[in-house]
């Protein structure tokens, strides 16, 4: 099964995460099939917090990629706050 979630990076008690499409049975740092955004939970000024190719969320999903809980809360921010600017 394929599943859209965050692969984490960054520095001690300076998280980054990757957002990512993978294997499941993949263990979590491994290899993905393609990195799709980022997020940087801890963003300060100008940068940015969170970037999404939703395009190519929405190819995955619909090839029945499965988001994490935290990848699908993130996707449901960025297309509101898209839909809001529009």
């Amino acid at each position: 099964m394929v599943t859209i979630r965050l692969t984490r990076r960054g520095a001690k008690k300076q998280p980054f995460y990757h957002i990512v499409v993978t294997d499941s049975r993949k263990r979590q740092g491994g290899a993905s099939l393609e990195q799709i955004g980022y997020f940087n939970p801890i963003a300060k000024g100008k940068q940015q917090r969170l970037q999404l190719d939703l395009g190519r969320v929405d190819f995955w999903l619909d090839q029945g990629a499965k988001p994490s809980d935290r990848v699908a809360e993130l996707v449901f921010k960025q297309r509101k706050q898209i839909a809001l600017a529009a």
